[in-house]
């Protein structure tokens, strides 16, 4: 999966109950994420529909900048295996959530300097 390294008019749209996806046209799988809350460059809000997995991200102004945050609740089962399979999976995620994070401040800064054109 590649990430975008230019603002794309045709993904801004985006409205309650949408489901974000990384394909195009593709059609929301069982349990997909759904956009819950949406406020246009302050928040926004995914949870699976079987409301085990809620995935939040919040652009917060911070020292003349802006700070974008990312927060996740999963709830999993109270079986010795799933607290194990959690525990396995969270510090993967974490590195994959920061190289997330990281890509997006470096394309967001990039766009910050490039020339504003009419």
């Amino acid at each position: 999966m590649h990430s975008a390294d230019a603002i794309h008019p045709e993904w801004q749209q985006l409205a309650l109950d949408d489901v974000p996806s990384a394909l195009p046209g593709a059609e929301p799988g069982l349990n997909a994420m759904r956009v819950r809350v949406l406020d246009p460059e302050r928040t926004l809000v995914t949870a699976s529909d079987d409301g085990t997995w809620v995935w939040g991200f919040y652009l917060l102004p911070e020292d003349g900048g802006t700070r974008l945050l990312s927060r996740n609740t999963i709830k999993t089962g109270s079986s010795l295996g799933a607290k194990i399979g959690m525990a396995l999976m969270s510090p993967g995620s974490w590195v994959m959530e920061r190289k997330m994070l990281l890509g997006i401040k470096d394309r967001a800064e990039k766009l910050a300097r490039e020339p504003v054109t009419a």
